[in-house]
Parts: C-alpha cells; structure tokens; sequence
C-alpha cells in the first residue's frame, strides 16, 4: 500500500472481519502494547479507584422515571455491576434513604444464565403498569433479547411474549397485543439493519403468526408503530424513517386504514390527548402563512386530520435561541430553550382563547436545567435537573396548577403544597473540589465569520497550561454545560483546563445550525473546532503543545479530522468509537442511516467531498501528527469496530505514535459497567496527562 493508494485499494479490510482469528490477534496485541505503556504504576491504579468511587457513590441522584405511582430506577454501582432495577413511590423518594423494591437483579440473571447481559431498558404496559417488555443486551450491543416481564410477582412471564437478539423495536397495545419489528427473517431489515416492516403480534401465538401493519422500503432507515393509550384519546401510529431526519407517518385507524399525518416529512411531531405539536426543522407555508424553521406549532388533532391549518406558534426561534426539548403535563407544555447555548425553561396553558405563556424557574448562570419526568396520565407534576461545569446536579419535584374545570388523576401520596412551588428532592455531592475555578464563555470567528461559542473551565489569570478540549457537532445534538465527577476527579482536579465546543452541525441554534454544516458543507464544523482551539491559545489557557481534544462516534470523527487536516494544532488526541473510512462507513453496520448527515459514498459528487476530510484516506507521511489514542468496542454494532482498527494499521504502517485500546464488550459506550467505564477513562486520562503535562 501506498500513500496514493485509491479510493476503493484497502489493505486493511481484513481487520473489519469481527470473528476473524487474524483481526482478533492483532487487536490482542494492540491492546497488549497499550495496557502496559498505561497501566504501569501506582498513579494509574489511584485514578481508576477515584474514578469508581465516583460512579459507584451510595449518595449520587438515583434518577427516576415515572409508572404510574412508581418511581423506577436502574442502580449500578460496587455491589450491582451490571445493575438493579428497583422502584419506589415519591414519598418514599423524599427520604434521605428511601426504600426502594427491587425488581430485577441483573447481576443474579445474568450469573443463573451465565450471559453477559447488559440493561437496555423496560416498555411498561399503560394503563394498569402490570407488564413490561425488557430489552437485554450481550455486552453492550445495540441487538437485544426482549422478554416479558411480570411487575406485580416481579418475574419473567412463562410463555410470555420474548424475541430472540435482533435490532428490534417493541411497544405494548394491549396486554395481549404487541407491536414488534424485528429481524423477521430475510428481506425483512433495512439496508441499516433495522426492521422493514412491523406486525401486530397476539399472545399465545407463532411470531410467524403475527400480522403486517406496516411495510417499508430496504432504503428505509425503519419502521415504527405506536399505540397511544391515553383514555379517551387511544390512537395508532405507523411510519417510516426515509433517513435519519425525514419520516412519513401516519393515523392508523381501527380498520386498518392509513391517514397520512401531512406535514413535512423532516418535521417532527407528538400528540398529547386532543393535541398535535409539529416541531419544524425547515421553513413551511401553509394556509397562507408561513412558519421558520426551529418553530413549535400546535394545533388540535382532529381539526388537522380534517384539513383544517388553524396553526398557533408556541415558540418562534430567534439568532440567539434554539428549543431544546418539550414534554406535556397532564395540562400543560414544558419548553426548555437555549440562548446562547443558555437554559431557561417556560410553561404554557391552553386557555380556550389561545396559549398562556409563563417562565419557570431554571439554574442560575451557566448551570443547565433539564426536563427529567413528568407523568401526563396522571397530574402536573415535573422533575427537573440542573447542574453545571462545578456545579453538582439538583432534582427538584414541582406541580403545576390545573387550568379551571380541569382535575388531575387523584394519587396515593399528596404533599399538601402551592401549586407552581418546587422542593428540592436530592442533591448530589461534590466529586471534586471546584475551589478556585471559574466557567467562561467565549466565542471564537470560524473561517466564514460565524460566531462559535465555547465554554472554559479553569482557574482565572493561571498561566497557559493543560487544556482538554471537546465537541461533538452532528446531528443537531446540543452540548450544553452539566457535571461530570470524571472530568471533574480526573481532569480538573488535576490541574487541567477544560473546554467544550459548540460548533456548527450540533442544535445548539436550531436546525439551522446543523444543517449548515451537513454533506458538502462538513468542514464547517471542523472550522468551527480549529478556530475554538486557536482561540484558547491567542487568550493565553494553553498552548498547542499542552492542548487535547477527545470526542466520541460523530465526535470521534471530529478528532480524526482534526488529527489528519490540523495537527499542529494540538498536543494529543483521543478518538472514541469513531467514525473513520468515510467510503466505506454507509456499508458497515447501522452506516446507511447517516447518509443523510454526511452524504452518499457512492455517488461520484458526495464522494469527492468526504474524500476531502475522510481521515483514514487521508493519512500522509512525513506530518507533524501529534500522539493519539483511539478506543472502541468489539460489540458495538452502531459504529463499526473496524473503522478505528483500520485508522490504527495506517497510522502504524507510517510510523506515528498511536495507541489502541478495544474493549471486547460495551457496545456504542464501550464499557459495559462502571469497572469497565472507569478502566476506559483512566486510560485516556492517564494518555492526556502524559503527552500534555510536562514531566508527568
């Protein structure tokens, strides 16, 4: 192989073979040579015991999710490393140690079965609570088993509904009604290996029994259904995902018939009772008016079925203000928003003349305030968390106060309590002492002259030193501050400087901002990351020598390119689960239902662009790459395993400074416990703090 070496000449295919002995051989001694250059030492052993103690800690927020009367939670730490599902009523949840019912252990299940199962979350039958469908994973992976689950005996149910490993997508209608697509056999997967189609399955009977709903395309990314059990609003949904930001859906009606939900097909939409939201991600006319994109519209779901286009705006985005998410309560619509990459939350009221808006109260400063739960079948209730940089989370439980002539469901526990007043039901401890440190936000001139704002975390006047920088800039994700005991115990508390970028291809300002930077447009992002990095260094935090970068999947794809198109920029690099072989990517596992992000390799005109920025074809002799690290997972099946193996090979091949690490289990996360988690960052930890702290 030559640096020339085309487009489709590959040398390295072979390390793409996940049960091949040769790959599996290479990857041992890969990670072999790393965990001893690492490891070595008492420093090491130090950081991964402070980094478990920060993810096995007795008092950090068991966050809940509402069922009904119950609050559930899935609990991991020293005695539960893969975990416990446990669940117990807000009154109890009030209590410094409440008493929580277990539900499910699976440590015990996974060592009667002597399986490496991984929790992959519930589907809870509503109304009523009784039944859920778990989803269990091996090690990590995206595929999962999924069994019936009895809540009142808490056990497995006999003969209960169960679906072997796939990539499957299952939700309640009834207690004897199941909708399921899944790996029904062949032609029935996308060409992203997810289902084609979904059926209507009955209990008691064959799968091969079950009957078809719905039926996609292979170019499909998937198909879904849902029923919407809400009394008195009971509905079905079906639809397709044409990629990853465009879908059409439909009303299924009880005979069967499909009535298209006509909106367009990159706007996202949620029904609550009689009410139908449309989120937009463009510009839309309709009945005469038109609507930007980044718009929150709301109507009633009937009128709409109908024809009828009486739209109402309940939030209008500007320059500076994105909607980050929404969630219904029984009466009302929570928005949380982002100014400036800002939270601030507000709370709106149909009043029969249109929609009442009020704030509710978010975090101070730079901290960010989250929408955790609320329970719409029952009340108005809400949790909210709000944490920063130095800032340890806050759950607070708040009610809303029910519009005239509406009553919420009665419950079992009532705190007699002002409607709209909050109580603060946890905090969580410091992991880190954040004495002395400041949270900065700057912005930084892209190339274009866009304004790229990024967030610092350090000590104020400290002379240029070690700085972590991260990003992850895709698919309209918003990072936005919060804490993490990680960085905090395993950066900061060190000594170093952090920092996150917001650049473009992330949501931060809409959908607007990433979709300026998707397909042909992408090395704005990458722009983006390189004016944030000469930024940190014209205002004096680090030097490029003393500078890292870390991202993972999109972002791991961010440090690559940063590796091969700015190198000079940086001290270090850290690329997790990444992707890298941007001509083959569509081609490897779930990698077709990015096309819509990044573009077609097989089209001659998107080629020709990814080949400008794809990392693993650009790979030259003779650069000034610093060292770099790359981690990933056998078992994950979303982004291929083969994309860091390949990167690694080449960058070998010309002599660089490169580490691997492969965890053989863990999935997308590539750990699949808080031990394994904790090995995982101490590597990277311990990687940064050698190539950028002098004389670590």
């Amino acid at each position: 192989m030559t640096e020339t070496a085309g487009a489709d000449e590959d040398g390295y295919l072979w390390l793409e073979e996940l049960d091949g002995e040769r790959a599996a051989h290479w990857v041992q001694d890969r990670n072999a040579e790393s965990v001893a250059a690492l490891t070595a030492g008492s420093r090491f052993d130090g950081l991964v015991g402070e980094l478990r103690q920060v993810l096995d800690a007795a008092d950090r927020i068991p966050y809940p999710v509402w069922r009904g009367e119950h609050l559930y939670n899935f609990w991991k730490d020293e005695r539960h490393p893969r975990g416990l599902w446990r669940r117990t009523t807000l009154d109890q949840y009030r209590r410094p140690e409440p008493d929580w019912e277990p539900v499910l252990d699976l440590d015990a299940l996974a060592e009667r079965e002597a399986e490496n199962w991984v929790w992959q979350g519930a589907t809870v039958l509503r109304p009523g609570y009784r039944r859920a469908l778990v989803s269990l994973s091996r090690g990590g992976s995206d595929a999962t088993v999924v069994r019936e689950f009895d809540l009142v005996e808490r056990d497995f149910v006999a003969d209960g509904f169960a679906l072997p490993e796939a990539k499957t997508d299952v939700g309640w209608i009834d207690f004897d009604h199941v909708y399921v697509g899944t790996d029904f056999g062949s032609g029935t997967l996308t060409e992203s290996g997810y289902p084609r189609l979904v059926k209507r399955w009955r209990r008691g009977t064959p799968l091969a029994e079950a009957t078809v709903v719905y039926e996609g395309r292979a170019e499909d990314v998937s198909v879904f259904a849902v029923h919407d059990p809400t009394p008195g609003f009971a509905r079905d949904f079906v639809g397709r995902w044409l990629d990853f930001f465009r879908s059409e859906q439909y009303l299924r009606t009880g005979s069967g018939d499909l009535v298209r939900i006509d909106v367009p097909d990159d706007a996202q939409i949620d029904t609550h009772r009689d009410w139908l939201l449309i989120r937009l991600r463009s510009a839309w006319t309709v009945g005469g008016t038109s609507y930007p994109a980044g718009a929150l519209l709301v109507t009633g779901l009937d009128a709409f079925l109908a024809g009828r286009r009486e739209l109402h705006v309940v939030f209008e985005p500007d320059g500076r203000t994105s909607l980050r998410s929404h969630a219904w309560t029984r009466n009302h619509l929570i928005l949380a928003l982002l100014t400036d990459v800002r939270s601030r939350l507000e709370v709106l009221t149909p009043d029969g003349r249109g929609w009442r808006r009020r704030p509710l109260a978010g975090a101070p400063g730079f901290d960010h305030t989250d929408i955790v739960a609320t329970n719409p079948d029952h009340d108005d209730d809400y949790l909210l968390s709000s944490s920063g940089f130095t800032h340890p989370a806050t759950l607070r439980h708040g009610r809303l106060d029910a519009p005239d002539g509406a009553g919420a469901v009665e419950r079992a526990e009532v705190v007699e309590r002002t409607p709209g007043e909050e109580e603060i039901l946890k905090r969580e401890p410091d992991c880190f002492d954040a004495s002395g440190l400041a949270v900065r936000q700057h912005f930084a001139n892209s190339a274009d002259g866009t304004r790229v704002p990024y967030f610092v975390v350090g000590r104020p006047g400290a002379p240029a030193g070690p700085t972590l920088l991260s990003a992850y800039g895709g698919f309209e994700y918003s990072w936005t501050p919060g804490y993490s005991g990680i960085v905090g115990r395993g950066w900061l508390a060190r000594g170093g400087t952090y920092a996150v970028a917001n650049i473009r291809g992330g949501g931060e300002y809409g959908p607007e901002w990433h979709r300026c930077a998707i397909r042909e447009n992408r090395l704005r992002a990458y722009e983006d990351f390189a004016a944030v990095a000469t930024d940190l260094v014209r205002r004096g935090v680090t030097v490029p020598a003393q500078l890292g970068i870390e991202g993972g999947s999109n972002g791991g794809l961010l440090t690559g390119v940063m590796l091969t198109r700015y190198p000079e920029l940086f001290g270090a690099v850290v690329s997790q689960v990444p992707l890298l072989d941007m001509r083959r990517y569509h081609r490897l596992l779930a990698g077709a239902s990015w096309m819509a992000e990044y573009g077609d390799p097989d089209r001659a005109e998107d080629w020709a662009y990814l080949r400008e920025y794809s990392p693993y074809h650009n790979v030259r002799a003779g650069r000034p790459y610093p060292p770099v690290l790359f981690v990933t997972s056998t078992r994950d099946d979303r982004v291929h395993p083969g994309h860091a193996r390949k990167m690694v090979a080449r960058l070998r091949e010309h002599g660089y400074d490169v580490t691997y690490f492969e965890n053989v289990e863990g999935g997308h996360g590539a750990a699949a416990d808080n031990a394994q988690l904790a090995f995982k960052w101490a590597l990277i930890l311990e990687f940064l703090r050698r190539h950028l702290v002098p004389a670590a």
